[in-house]
């Protein structure tokens, strides 16, 4: 076996780990992905707590539901994508789980700090401080475990490790709407913010860096790509191009309806925290969870057969969103609304390992983090940007005391149908578009 070697154009940056390479797709390479799972966990437990919180939080700091959007959505998500760039071509280039622990500390310090905020301008300023430091876990996560696992089951690694998104925001909700209850919207961050930094230990003392492009049996060029030469080749795919836009609409709806069906089920079915945050709990983690394996799971083996299996599945489970979140939306009893979110959340996370899957087949080794930087940047901008905020400012604009049910009705449908457009389109030309990377 060969030692593990992080390639890099520097040679300062250069290294050689004398522990012998872990087998590509053997239990070693599970235990990375558990413990990568656990990080996201971490990740989405800090990014969407503020969620469950923000009624408590509108009443106590006096702000609007504009306000409410920007802080859920912009305020993270402008600096989340902007910093994910340099900190992605960082990964390609440096030590990937250093990376990870580094930003692990930072997003936890600064989710510690949102809950000793004063006002709206100190909760703003530490939502963006999370967005800085959550950017450096994705891109360098995703280029790890496409080094760890084959192409053949790419997509369900990545799958699983995206299925913490939703088992992170099921605890949010219960830990944070529980705490809330008990003692306060401001105790709920300092107490999911202060495991992440034992957490970063764990990451920087256990995980191995492997061989860039070792999953593929085959030597990677040790030149860097920069952020403009990723943009051009990234854009210069059609399958590219629509795969971004197909994620940012249908995040729009994701990041929508996460961050203001809290909101919905307190305000219109008059709900606590607490009662909403453990229906939510499992709602989320379950549907999510399951969905996103399933999704990852169906592609890998559709796409021997069929090679547009993993746009496919994506496609699909983006439609049968639609009529589960309508009736979520729409029912009169909040147990049955409830129920309904549950398969709404499965179909909602079948794109996500495919869709992840695809952008990293699409780019070579030595790009994977800043391609998957720039996936994220263009479906972040879109969803997580402008999703909380659109339909924060659509609750304000129409001013009725049901306002929010419409708001999250007229997105949830719109977008939606937008995103399964997209997603055939990338469909059209992904054949050809994965053969592009060789020619680099």
């Amino acid at each position: 076996m060969q030692p593990t070697v992080v390639q890099s154009e520097h040679p300062q940056l250069s290294r050689v780990i004398s522990k012998p390479a872990p087998a590509v797709g053997g239990l070693y390479a599970y235990y990375v992905l558990g413990v990568l799972f656990v990080v996201y966990i971490f990740n989405f437990i800090d990014r969407q707590i503020l969620a469950i919180l923000l009624q408590p939080i509108k009443e106590d700091l006096q702000i609007s539901d504009t306000a409410l959007g920007f802080l859920t959505g912009f305020a993270f998500a402008v600096f989340y994508t902007f910093a994910g760039l340099p900190l992605a071509r960082l990964a390609d280039r440096w030590v990937r789980r250093s990376l990870i622990a580094l930003s692990l500390v930072t997003w936890s310090v600064m989710t510690v700090a949102s809950g000793l905020s004063r006002g709206f301008t100190d909760l703003a300023l530490a939502r963006i401080g999370v967005g800085i430091g959550e950017a450096g876990a994705t891109p360098p996560a995703h280029s790890l475990l496409s080094d760890y696992f084959p192409p053949e089951k790419r997509a369900t690694a990545l799958a699983l490790y995206a299925s913490g998104i939703y088992v992170g925001v099921g605890l949010g909700f219960w830990l944070g709407g529980w705490i809330n209850d008990a003692y306060g919207w401001r105790a709920a961050f300092l107490v999911v913010g202060l495991p992440g930094v034992a957490m970063a230990l764990l990451v920087r003392l256990t995980v191995r860096e492997p061989v860039r492009g070792m999953s593929e049996h085959q030597p990677v060029s040790t030149r860097g790509y920069t952020i403009k030469e990723t943009w051009r080749f990234f854009a210069s795919l059609p399958a590219g191009r629509f795969l971004g836009l197909a994620a940012g609409f249908h995040a729009f709806v994701g990041y929508g309806l996460g961050t203001w069906i809290p909101a919905f089920f307190v305000r219109l079915h008059h709900m606590t925290p607490g009662e909403l945050g453990l229906w939510l709990s499992w709602i989320t983690a379950l549907g999510g969870a399951s969905g996103a394996f399933l999704g990852g799971w169906i592609a890998d083996r559709w796409v021997r057969r069929e090679p547009r299996a993993r746009v496919y599945v994506s496609a699909v489970g983006v439609l049968l969103n639609i009529p589960f979140i309508v009736a979520s939306v729409l029912l009169a009893d909040h147990r049955l609304a409830l129920l309904c979110y549950l398969p709404a959340s499965i179909c909602s996370t079948l794109w996500l390992g495919p869709t992840f899957a695809i952008v990293q087949d699409l780019v070579p080794p030595a790009m994977r983090a800043m391609g998957s930087a720039v996936f994220l940047f263009i479906a972040t901008i879109i969803g997580m940007g402008a999703g909380p905020q659109v339909v924060g400012i659509l609750n304000d604009w129409i001013g009725t005391p049901d306002a929010i049910r419409y708001s999250l009705l007229y997105v949830a449908i719109v977008m939606n149908l937008f995103a399964a457009w997209f997603f055939w389109l990338a469909g059209k030309t992904l054949v050809e578009d994965l053969e592009a990377k060789k020619r680099l």
